[in-house]
């Protein structure tokens, strides 16, 4: 076990934990390049094949230029803060096809565009941790209401909600919070915010856990909740800046569970 803990932190004079908020990629699913490859092949085949009824032939190196397009367009909205919903996310993709050419398609063909974008996660899906349903289970015994917060990427809050209700992750959350269902995405305060209004909690009363430094350790502490980072994914620009020290560090989500009771004093049953 690496566990780190930030030695200014007083453990003994805390505001009562209440509540913990989790990350999803990275953290409670493990993500392969190889797979985000092969969606994006299933988007960029799918959209081919879609337009190509329709007599509208377009090159496959042509519409992966129109998918990073997209990537790129959508990662600088969320750079700011924000997000854009799944179907809008599917429209900008389209019109980098060609301009304007989502406005001139049906709404069936765009339907299906849209169908094989989300399912292609599904398609070739990323293992969950094996430690995710232990570590969930372990913070429901602690007696901690818990939060999913997620920048969604290129796939959408409903799909993931199928792949956690499958793998039976989905019943251990009292708030699931999609970055294109609310159009808000990390490291902002406005998602974090909204997060905590759902689960009737404060940031002093809550632990933050995940992978990303600025998403999942700078934005919630600049919130004010205590951070717990899941090191070996991403590395901090700067070991000696506070912004981004966590309150603790674990190199697996396997040792989340006594970071959190750590953090909130509380004691794991044996």
């Amino acid at each position: 076990m690496s566990l780190r803990v930030n030695q200014s932190e007083r453990v003994g004079n805390l505001t009562a934990i209440t509540t913990v908020t989790f990350d999803l990629w990275q953290t409670l699913l493990l993500d392969e390049q190889d797979l985000g490859h092969a969606r994006a092949m299933v988007r960029l085949e799918g959209a081919q094949s879609a337009l190509s009824a329709l007599g509208k032939n377009f090159g496959i190196e042509h519409i992966r230029e129109a998918y990073n397009s997209c990537f790129q367009q959508c990662r600088e909205i969320r750079d700011g803060g924000l997000d854009v919903d799944f179907r809008e996310q599917v429209s900008i993709f389209v019109n980098h096809i060609k301009p304007d050419l989502a406005d001139s398609l049906d709404r069936a063909v765009m339907d299906d565009i849209a169908h094989i974008y989300a399912d292609s996660f599904l398609t070739h899906p990323p293992p969950a941790h094996v430690q995710a349903l232990t570590v969930l289970k372990g913070v429901k015994d602690l007696g901690f209401r818990m939060g999913l917060i997620s920048n969604t990427g290129m796939t959408p809050g409903f799909t993931f909600r199928h792949y956690m209700a499958e793998r039976g992750m989905l019943e251990y959350f009292h708030t699931l919070i999609f970055s294109d269902e609310v159009k808000l995405a990390k490291p902002a305060a406005g998602i974090f915010a909204l997060t905590l209004e759902k689960l009737g909690a404060t940031p002093e009363q809550t632990i933050h856990v995940g992978d990303h430094v600025l998403n999942d350790v700078v934005g919630p502490k600049r919130h004010g909740m205590k951070t717990i980072w899941i090191s070996g994914f991403y590395e901090r620009d700067d070991p000696s800046d506070p912004a981004s020290e966590p309150d603790i560090t674990v190199s697996d989500l396997g040792e989340v569970l006594p970071a959190i009771a750590k953090l909130s004093g509380k004691s794991i049953a044996d």
